[in-house]
């Protein structure tokens, strides 16, 4: 049994990893600011009431210094999520993710020898866009232009010969290539952390989290994951909006699998030093994700193609997890069927409001849409 303290424990992650933490008996507190724009300033009735609540901010010192007396591991969860917002809410952004692990880590130079692991929740963002191979070419960068993006040309071509590329499974030798603000604080989080722990003799772990879904997702945040904007467009009888043609390649995550690779962080040495991805391993496009979540939903609602590439994303990006499973162990046990019908289970209980097209319409106004 160990003294636990879940930054962002609050959240949809961090309240499973909560629950995960007590299931294994160990004492666990949180530290989260209860931002209005997830949880409107109150604490979610779903947070189990055995773990203490520290009301505060990652960013303020004196909080910081209470939530972590007499804590031995530390999982780092609290960062300001959306790469859409992030581009106009930059100093915001900055601040929540880049400093607030910054006052994370001076806190804990103060308290050497006492924390005994960090563990950060990263994100598959730092990458831009996934790998790529060209066919008479190999591996190559899959960047696209702004004028191929203008003509709604959204497939990348090869830069060096222009024939089409094919997207393949990401590892994490790839080039960190960030195309958005928020992909660029998690980038920091991690390179942070890791010369942290490497300076000091802290183990770190960063986990890079693929596209995360499940119960507890914030759905009337505009600028949480795709599975839960979906599903409040769904569940307020609007079809799904979907940026460009709606073939663009993710890995989506079973929050149940996030929260395994997580523990394992935190039990396994082998990763120590290390920034692992956490996927499925298996590609799915965005449109497929949309019509199955109306089939779940037994709606006929089809996605609504916009035709507009936002600012920030990326065409495809998927996990290759072979690294994790050689260092924790880690072995994906939720299918997305499975998982999906588990998200649905939960959005029937669930009164989201749809904020979908506001969100656009902003993105818009800053001219963050083509």
């Amino acid at each position: 049994m160990s003294n636990v303290l879940v930054s962002g424990g609050a959240g949809f992650v961090g309240s499973h990893l909560v629950d995960a933490l007590l299931a294994r008996r160990h004492r666990v507190r949180i530290l989260d600011n209860l931002t209005p724009q997830v949880h409107g300033g109150q604490r979610p009735a779903y947070l189990a009431p055995e773990a203490e609540l520290v009301s505060g901010d990652i960013r303020d010192p004196n909080a910081l210094h209470r939530a972590l007396d007499g804590v031995e591991i530390v999982f780092h969860l609290a960062a300001a999520v959306g790469v859409g917002q992030s581009m106009y809410e930059i100093a915001h952004y900055v601040s929540a993710n880049t400093h607030g692990t910054a006052v994370l880590l001076q806190e804990l130079l103060s308290r050497r020898n006492l924390v005994q692991k960090l563990v950060l929740a990263s994100s598959m963002s730092v990458y831009g866009e996934g790998r790529y191979l060209c066919a008479g070419c190999g591996d190559t960068p899959g960047a696209r232009t702004s004028e191929a993006l203008k003509l709604r040309h959204w497939e990348p071509v090869c830069p060096r010969c222009s024939e089409p590329l094919t997207p393949v499974p990401t590892d994490e030798s790839k080039a960190l290539e960030c195309s958005s603000i928020y992909a660029l604080t998690k980038r920091d989080q991690e390179q942070m952390c890791l010369l942290f722990g490497h300076t000091y003799g802290l183990p770190v772990v960063a986990l890079r989290y693929f596209n995360i879904y499940g119960p507890r997702q914030a759905l009337s945040n505009p600028y949480t994951g795709v599975a839960a904007i979906f599903a409040s467009r769904l569940l307020n009888g609007n079809a799904p909006l979907v940026f460009e043609d709606g073939k663009q390649m993710r890995d989506f995550l079973s929050v149940h699998d996030a929260v395994q690779a997580t523990l394992l962080a935190a039990d396994r040495p082998e990763a120590d030093g290390c920034a692992l991805n956490v996927g499925s391993g298996q590609p799915t496009s965005v449109c497929e994700v949309a019509s199955a979540l109306a089939r779940a939903l037994k709606t006929d609602l089809a996605p609504a193609l916009t035709g507009k590439h936002r600012s920030g994303d990326i065409r495809h990006c998927f996990a290759d997890i072979a690294a994790a499973r050689r260092a924790l162990g880690y072995i994906p046990q939720v299918s997305l069927a499975s998982g999906l019908d588990d998200l649905v289970k939960w959005l029937r209980l669930q009164q989201p409001q749809d904020r979908a097209a506001e969100a656009a319409a902003h993105l818009s106004s800053y001219g963050l849409t083509v």
